[in-house]
């Protein structure tokens, strides 16, 4: 029983401190935004939301153990599995840029609103209009040197068997000379930190209950998107490099 009532006071406490960072920090940037020029704004959004990932993987206590990320100038586009919700604040705190996400997470309580002011592309990809106007966005942002965060693989998955990923992304970035740098995501088995079959409520709750947990990301070489190299090669290319580099993380997170 005192273990649970624990959890309770755990998840409790972390709920709030979401809540509460998340609005803290949310209309302090759209004032900052406001105030500042043009060609900065990337810049400012980048260490703000820095500032707003840091403060949930501490909220979470999840530790990062990242290795062979670069912190080079774009256009790049990022291409890992997708595990958990928190892999979002992983992989910006490691990379910066945007994110591209599944659209109902604008409708989320109030992570939405905040998705939606740092410039995240949502698609639907059970709609086509939805998948063509993100692949437009994605190679808008690569095309002006920006760094794109992509989960080709769709949706979240509880092992490390790297699903089939989606082509959008690599169209985008086919012939624009973007680096495509593959990521490995990996959690200790039986970590909390897993998203999956549940709605973004149900699993905050979950994860805000959960022990403290680590993630390894492991970056790989880049795939260069050059020209007259076929998106689906790309696509194929980066698949085989997310795998590998998944098996890798594995061992590390569990030594």
């Amino acid at each position: 029983m005192i273990g649970e009532a624990k959890k309770k006071a755990r998840r409790a406490a972390r709920v709030a401190g979401f809540g509460a960072v998340t609005a803290a920090l949310l209309p302090a940037y759209a004032l900052r935004d406001a105030m500042t020029a043009p060609d900065e704004r990337g810049a400012l959004r980048d260490r703000w939301v820095a500032r707003w990932c840091d403060a949930l993987l501490a909220l979470f206590a999840v530790s990062v153990d990242a290795r062979g990320v670069t912190k080079g100038a774009g256009p790049r586009m990022v291409v890992a599995n997708h595990r958990s919700t928190i892999d979002i604040a992983v992989l910006l705190r490691s990379f910066g840029g945007r994110v591209v996400s599944r659209a109902d997470l604008s409708g989320w309580p109030l992570i939405g609103a905040a998705a939606r002011k740092v410039g995240t592309v949502f698609v639907d990809r059970a709609d086509a209009q939805s998948g063509a106007s993100a692949v437009r966005a994605m190679r808008t942002l690569l095309e002006r040197g920006e760094t794109v965060i992509v989960f080709a693989e769709g949706t979240t998955f509880s092992d490390d068997e790297v699903r089939p990923f989606h082509g959008g992304a690599f169209v985008a970035a086919a012939g624009t000379g973007a680096e495509i740098v593959p990521v490995g995501l990996a959690y200790p088995r039986g970590s909390g930190a897993a998203f999956v079959n549940e709605s973004f409520p149900q699993h905050l709750a979950r994860m805000a209950a959960a022990d403290p947990t680590r993630v390894s990301l492991l970056a790989g070489a880049p795939i260069v998107a050059a020209p007259r190299v076929r998106s689906a090669k790309l696509r194929d290319e980066a698949h085989a490099a997310v795998q590998a580099l998944v098996h890798e993380a594995r061992a590390l997170v569990e030594r």
